[in-house]
């Protein structure tokens, strides 16, 4: 099998991450794919990962191709000198735009930290279906710009918001999760990694690179009429 390759230079490489593979190999499960090894025998040569996305979001991931630029280009995530943008679909009516500043603990931490999200609603349907306690079902296009990069940043920050994503069996609803599933085949976690932009590490220019939104969430969007809120935006 071989990865999407977004972007690629002397210094780095852009991949579309699949949706339920990890970044790296882990020991939560020795049998997932993951993208490091895949990448690397794909490209004949190491790859050193500067940032990570959830198992379940799939998206633009950068990987470095020497450590030197790995250094540079985590120090640049570390000051928050990356521009990051997500799509979403989530629960309920979001307010049209605002920014979410909601500490909260990361999975293997002992105490809260800072966490900021500013977001915009990119559209919105109502659908003549009773999910849970309404007689309709509501939902929204998020786009997320997270300015920090905690772990389960956006899907903890959507919860906070009582907007949670479709397909988060974490920190989601269930029946509108099941919803999906039964009325739209869709299972997955609806949160994909759509741009991320940076100063390049050797020439300094300003760099954007886009991931293309998956098939079945694209046909899912014309279904809501939201093709021209993608076509803006991507």
């Amino acid at each position: 099998m071989k990865l999407d390759i977004l972007y690629r230079d002397d210094d780095l490489v852009a991949i579309q991450k699949p949706c339920g593979w990890f970044v790296h190999q882990t020991h939560l499960d020795r049998l997932a794919m993951c993208c490091m090894p895949v990448l690397r025998n794909q490209l004949g040569q190491w790859v050193y990962p500067v940032h990570r996305l959830d198992r379940g979001t799939s998206g633009v991931v950068l990987f470095a191709l020497h450590p030197e630029i790995a250094r540079t280009l985590g120090a640049a995530f570390s000051a928050r000198q990356i521009k990051k943008e997500y799509l979403s679909v989530v629960r309920g009516y979001l307010p049209d735009k605002g920014r979410i500043h909601h500490a909260y603990r990361p999975p293997n931490t002992s105490s809260p930290v800072e966490a900021i999200t500013d977001f915009h609603c990119e559209g919105t349907v109502e659908l003549p279906y009773p999910v849970g306690r309404y007689e309709t079902a509501r939902y929204s296009l998020m786009r997320a710009m997270p300015v920090t990069g905690r772990q389960h940043q956006i899907r903890r920050h959507c919860a906070h918001l009582r907007h949670p994503i479709i397909g988060d069996v974490r920190y989601g609803d269930r029946h509108h999760n099941q919803f999906f599933q039964s009325h739209f085949e869709i299972s997955r976690l609806l949160l994909m990694a759509t741009c991320i932009g940076f100063a390049h590490p050797t020439s300094g220019t300003w760099t954007e690179i886009s991931a293309p939104i998956p098939g079945p969430i694209q046909r899912l969007c014309q279904q809501f009429g939201w093709e021209s809120d993608l076509e803006d935006k991507l």
